[in-house]
């Protein structure tokens, strides 16, 4: 019987390969001039399709839900009665991806009872790759935190945390991009609102909570995985000493500016 070890560096595997199938992808494309929607429809085909067929392969009796798959395939029963079930993101910040920007990554996870116990997060144009295989240990906070958000739809409740913690903005696109942010030393704090699905969070969450922060909802309440709706609007990934603070934050109306 494969040990848990296994599916961590699967996972680590996996993401890194998606990843650079993606930058020769975009590479070849750009070259032949196509335009932006037709980059990113088939760079998100092109990811789903080659890590559903990866783990069809390794991991044959687990289930699969992605982002790529249809209505049918995320209500399915079979996927929502399986113990084990990766929940995968061929292509997180797909608007960053055909921009040439480098703040995208690819997702893949492993939910266990709906808890998300193995993750790897790649962040192809940054060469990394943070995944529970080899947990990090995040940089040494600075004397002004910073707060992460998104580059095209700050939410309200971020923007209160910022306010009330004297936190500094930082902008930046994908979830995992994001969330991995904290890992890297560049933010302290990422709470999102507003809309995200499971795949967006159960990669940047099984990374995270390996490497010791703290992974909720922005109300505090636990993050379940391999629901029937897969709509998880909420989230917060933060260094464990600001977790409180930014709940209750998130709980106060912004004044207005």
């Amino acid at each position: 019987m494969r040990g848990l070890d296994d599916d961590h560096e699967l996972a680590a595997r996996l993401a890194v390969d998606a990843g650079k199938l993606l930058v020769e992808l975009r590479l070849e494309l750009v070259g032949r001039g196509v335009d932006q929607r037709t980059l990113k429809d088939r760079a998100d085909r092109s990811s789903h399709e080659w890590l559903t067929a990866a783990l069809s392969e390794a991991r044959p009796g687990d289930e699969v839900l992605s982002e790529e798959a249809t209505a049918d395939e995320a209500r399915n029963s079979k996927r929502l009665g399986s113990e084990r079930v990766w929940i995968i993101d061929p292509l997180d910040g797909t608007r960053e991806f055909s921009e040439g920007r480098c703040d995208w990554a690819v997702h893949v996870a492993l939910t266990i009872d709906g808890q998300p116990v193995v993750g790897a997060v790649a962040l192809p144009d940054e060469g990394e790759v943070f995944s529970t295989a080899s947990p990090v240990e995040p940089p040494a906070a600075p004397s002004r935190l910073r707060v992460v958000l998104s580059r095209t739809r700050p939410p309200a409740e971020a923007l209160a945390i910022a306010d009330a913690l004297g936190a500094e903005v930082v902008q930046m696109g994908s979830a995992g991009a994001k969330a991995m942010s904290i890992l890297r030393g560049a933010a302290d704090i990422y709470p999102h609102s507003g809309g995200q699905y499971e795949w967006d969070s159960c990669a940047p969450v099984a990374v995270a909570s390996a490497a010791g922060l703290h992974c909720s909802r922005l109300d505090g309440s636990a993050l379940l995985y391999n629901r029937p709706d897969t709509y998880l609007p909420d989230l917060l990934v933060c260094r464990p000493e600001h977790a409180q603070a930014a709940i209750e934050a998130a709980r106060t109306p912004r004044s207005a500016p």
